[in-house]
């Protein structure tokens, strides 16, 4: 297991998650699931309790760890994508799958984790600063999944 691994709290589905989040993404995997070697507060014996798996090369260990918490928008994935495919092939797995939209390009998976898809063209249009940056962003602001094609003329002005 790697020196840091982030640990994302599930109330019984880390295991669909992971293999969601695998089928999903590029450099994403599920590398072990582990099971309670007994009964537990909100579990049996044999039941799945971790899953150790990657998203996106991100290491990830998902807690079966019953309903006590849940997630929120303080933590979230950020995709980065190349164009309006990449992003609709993500956006429509993520909300297609039993997830909702948010805006700015943010979107929950059913399983409440916040991803944020990004296209590339939108962070280079931040990173431009000034009125580049200020046109892409009020752009951005008015949207649910980013228009790849929208940011662009945005940018030019």
């Amino acid at each position: 297991m790697p020196k840091n691994t982030i640990c994302l709290w599930y109330d019984k589905d880390a295991e669909a998650a992971a293999r969601f989040y695998a089928e999903t993404f590029p450099g994403s995997n599920v590398k072990a699931v582990h099971r309670a070697p007994s009964d537990y507060p909100w579990g049996k014996a044999g039941d799945v309790l971790t899953v150790e798996f990657t998203v996106a090369g991100i290491p990830c260990l998902g807690l079966n760890g019953g309903p006590a918490f849940r997630h929120n928008e303080a933590f979230s994935f950020q995709i980065s994508t190349e164009d309006q495919g990449e992003t609709d092939r993500y956006w429509n797995a993520i909300v297609g799958n039993g997830g909702e939209e948010s805006a700015c390009g943010w979107c929950k998976d059913r399983w409440g984790i916040s991803w944020q898809i990004t296209p590339r063209v939108l962070t280079e249009a931040m990173a431009a600063g000034g009125d580049e940056a200020k046109r892409a962003f009020e752009a951005m602001m008015t949207m649910r999944k980013i228009d790849v094609a929208a940011i662009e003329v945005a940018r030019c002005g």
